[in-house]
């Protein structure tokens, strides 16, 4: 008897521990298929000076996962349609994400309009709302995850230069950027942000194509630009293969006096003298033409990355132009109905647009990793943007009255400009075209 209740005993211990065995692996199972099926867990990342940053990131929206440099959101994901560029400036009581002290000498001291003085602070507290979505306010953290071990280069005129150093300051709430290269004039420059590895360059290409240029570093010119129309500048086609994004822009050099030449030969001119003989052939025709070579070049380039091209930005020079005492003296956003596009600042859109719809039809279904960057409308309603005559220091202290020079071209730092970014961000995390 007792014999048979001892086997009976050890019947039921082996019964349970294969339940207990078989409960763990089912546990285990079941864990491992919620971590892989729905989870997402962010690493620890060390910087470069050995410190760990244990913060974890704001999780992406629940129905987009991204994982470490994903771009694109799945392909089998249909996401919200919207014109991010069509839209309204509306009432922002955040106000901008730095300011001009925590961005130190990143900005250019033109642009530093709250330092130069400028009294009234109103047009920093303003956003920029798509009519048909919303816009999330510019994560710079998300950004610099996104763009860990990438590269970007924003290319063209000022206008580019004024935008890289928005962006800078906007990545600069997360970690200051370390300045690593400059051409000998300083208009060329890269930046490093080492805790990503992610690289900022700055190209500086006002006409995208060969030019000689001869003017100071106030702008006055001694003689007419010299053009090649046809041979892209090596400044920036040199270093556009190894570029995971770019940001190619130009337009408001064209309108100096400029001599043309294509394949080697003088064609003609744009406010050239009657003296001189040559056909005055427009400015236009410059810019069509030089356009055309460089979206083909694009479109052949069989690059990988992705590619932005930005249309020109409208100034609001008012009662003259940058020379003859035009000024911006507004001190809020306007309606549309009360602002309209200068006749040359829609002759030089007109070429973009013409230019880049030529070629994205021509490329097909390749044309996927162009896009157009129309931001045209939504600074066109900023005129409050500028520095005016705050592109200098204090200018009014000595003289209240003083007559100064201002800037309605280019944008205070912070300020509009600095919601380009949100649009850049949106395209790039949605996949999202304005156009």
């Amino acid at each position: 008897m007792k014999l048979k209740w001892e086997s009976i005993s050890n019947v039921k211990q082996n019964t349970f521990l294969v339940k207990l065995v078989s409960a763990t692996l089912i546990t285990f199972l079941a864990f491992r298929f919620f971590v892989f099926q729905f989870g997402q867990f962010y690493p620890v990342h060390v910087s470069v000076n050995g410190n760990s940053n244990s913060q974890i990131p704001p999780p992406p929206p629940p129905s987009v996962i991204l994982s470490d440099n994903e771009d694109q959101i799945p392909g089998d994901i249909e996401v919200e349609k919207c014109d991010l560029f069509s839209g309204k400036w509306i009432k922002d009581p955040l106000g901008p994400i730095y300011t001009n002290g925590s961005c130190g000498i990143v900005v250019d001291s033109h642009q530093n309009c709250i330092t130069n003085g400028r009294p009234d602070s109103g047009y920093l507290y303003w956003k920029w709302k798509p009519n048909d979505c919303s816009l999330p306010r510019f994560d710079a953290q998300r950004f610099l995850q996104l763009m860990r071990n990438k590269s970007w280069a924003i290319i063209g005129d000022s206008i580019a230069r004024n935008h890289v150093e928005s962006l800078l300051c906007m990545l600069s709430t997360i970690e200051k950027p370390v300045e690593v290269y400059h051409d000998e004039n300083y208009r060329s420059k890269r930046w490093n942000f080492p805790s990503y590895n992610f690289t900022v360059s700055n190209i500086w290409s006002p006409f995208l194509v060969q030019a000689a240029i001869f003017e100071d570093s106030n702008g006055v010119s001694s003689a007419a630009v010299q053009l090649h129309l046809d041979k892209l500048d090596k400044t920036w086609t040199d270093l556009f293969p190894s570029l995971d994004y770019a940001i190619i822009s130009s337009g408001e050099w064209f309108l100096k006096t400029a001599v043309y030449h294509e394949n080697a030969n003088l064609v003609g001119c744009h406010g050239c003298p009657e003296s001189s003989n040559m056909t005055d052939l427009g400015f236009d025709y410059a810019y069509n033409t030089s356009l055309r070579h460089v979206m083909d070049f694009i479109a052949k380039s069989n690059t990988k990355g992705m590619v932005f091209f930005r249309t020109s930005i409208p100034d609001h020079f008012e009662n003259g132009e940058w020379h003859n005492g035009g000024t911006c003296k507004k001190t809020e956003p306007v309606s549309e109905e009360e602002v309209e596009m200068k006749v040359l600042n829609k002759i030089l859109r007109d070429v973009e647009i013409n230019q880049f719809e030529r070629v994205v039809a021509e490329m097909g279904q390749e044309s996927g990793n162009f896009k157009l960057l129309d931001f045209a409308g939504m600074l066109l309603t900023r005129p409050d943007g500028h520095p005016g005559p705050y592109r200098e220091f204090r200018p009014f202290d000595k003289d209240k009255n003083a007559k100064v020079q201002n800037d309605c071209l280019h944008w205070c730092l912070p300020g509009p400009i600095d919601h380009l970014n949100d649009v850049i961000l949106e395209i790039i995390l949605d996949g999202r075209t304005g156009k």
